[in-house]
């Protein structure tokens, strides 16, 4: 087994910024993907999130910071959501947060919320762990504006 070690990606105008610690269990992606091989982003991404479940942190956090992602890279962060559910230590948590524009999040419906967030986590399958979702209203600088928790 090789030893699993924090990867940072830079991310560029079309390829997610990554920023994967398995030793703070904070797992992120910020920027925008729009990648045109999104296999070639992805794929190793699920590679170290298989790795990382098998001595996961107590908690986990996986941090949606994208202005933009296309249907492409939706398929792939669901599989990303997929994975961190097979962790099998029942005594840990993740925890998925989704960061929203303010003004765009004040414009969508609950129904457009219920959207974004279940076509990442209704493939999620069965889950012997807790699962949350939060979601965020962010200002340009990143303040927080607004919250909220949903239990899965």
């Amino acid at each position: 087994m090789t030893e699993l070690k924090h990867i940072i990606i830079e991310g560029d105008a079309k390829s997610p910024h990554v920023d994967f610690n398995n030793l703070s269990g904070d797992l992120i992606l910020s920027g925008r993907s729009i990648p045109e091989n999104a296999a070639k982003v992805y794929d190793p991404l699920i590679e170290w999130i298989n790795e990382y479940i098998k001595t996961p942190r107590k908690t986990t956090n996986f941090r949606l910071h994208l202005e933009y992602y296309n249907s492409a890279s939706t398929i792939w962060i669901s599989k990303l959501v997929n994975s961190l559910g097979k962790i099998q230590d029942k005594n840990c948590v993740v925890i998925i947060h989704f960061y929203f524009d303010a003004e765009d999040y004040e414009e969508m419906s609950d129904t457009e919320i219920r959207h974004y967030v279940g076509t990442l986590i209704d493939n999620i399958g069965e889950i012997s762990i807790s699962v949350a979702v939060k979601i965020y209203a962010t200002q340009p600088d990143g303040k927080i504006l607004k919250e909220s928790t949903i239990l899965i």
